[in-house]
């Protein structure tokens, strides 16, 4: 039987920072270094990953399932040459289908596009992951209304794809206002990191209980005007509700002086198993 895969939430980073200047060895040194980490962290090459996105809101749980994803250039005021790189990564039709009869037979509303392509939450983060672009990957959407407890559930939905060699992954950043990015961020992002530190470290049902209640954090609503960067943590930690969490990157002077957190749940599978 094959082992279970950890999951996983990472801080995605901002636009498409891979693709400019100096970024790679520089302000995102850290994050890059842990993205390159991430498949040996995964502890061998899953089948297919499925990536559940902060920039993709859709009025129900949307499967992606184009088999090979265009871009979405989802951000705005950057370079002219970034709106013309590519991350030709295939999708994977038939594990977006499964994906789609799990969720509908757990009465979770969903839905499938086979047109949508990969936003800069997918390709910005798996370019350093996976730069030979050659790992399948499906992207699904975060429901609307952008409810904790309902994205746990799905979570749970899609454990199972955890034995069946499919890496399951949450993008989003565990800061995110945009306003506030660099020295302003420092207090409220320093607390906010402390407190999610601190939760992931609870027993399961302690710790699904907090991100139910994450407004309670302190500076919550500081750290998260819309909590969408948030959701994919809850995911994450659906699929992995009983397993250990352990900080897989973690920086404190992020883009000017926040702090930013990314997470693993459960250990590695062993070398050949996944």
């Amino acid at each position: 039987m094959t082992q279970e895969l950890p999951t996983f939430f990472i801080s995605h980073g901002g636009g498409p920072w891979p693709w400019m200047d100096g970024m790679l060895d520089g302000p995102y040194a850290g994050l890059a270094q842990s993205l390159r980490r991430l498949p040996a962290d995964a502890g061998g090459a899953p089948k297919a990953i499925l990536m559940i996105s902060a920039h993709w809101e859709a009025p129900a749980f949307t499967v992606q399932a184009h088999p090979r994803p265009p871009m979405v250039y989802d951000y705005y005021g950057f370079p002219e040459h970034t709106y013309h790189v590519e991350y030709p990564a295939p999708g994977d039709p038939a594990l977006a289908a499964q994906v789609e009869a799990m969720i509908r037979a757990a009465g979770l509303p969903v839905a499938c596009d086979a047109a949508r392509g990969y936003d800069h939450g997918v390709y910005s983060p798996m370019v350093v992951a996976y730069p030979e672009a050659d790992m399948p990957i499906v992207q699904l959407s975060l429901m609307a209304g952008l409810a904790p407890e309902i994205h746990v559930a799905l979570g749970r939905v899609l454990a199972p794809l955890r034995r069946e060699g499919v890496l399951i992954i949450g993008s989003g950043l565990s800061y995110h206002n945009l306003r506030a990015f660099g020295p302003a961020a420092r207090d409220s992002s320093t607390a906010f990191d402390a407190w999610l530190c601190e939760a992931m470290a609870l027993p399961a049902a302690e710790r699904i209980q907090a991100l139910r209640d994450w407004e309670s954090a302190p500076y919550a609503r500081q750290v998260h005007p819309r909590e969408e960067h948030l959701l994919p943590l809850m995911v994450a930690v659906g699929a992995a509700e009983h397993e250990p969490a352990g900080l897989t990157y973690h920086e404190t002077g992020f883009r000017g002086g926040v702090t930013v957190s990314s997470f693993r749940f459960g250990a590695p599978a062993l070398a050949g198993q996944a």
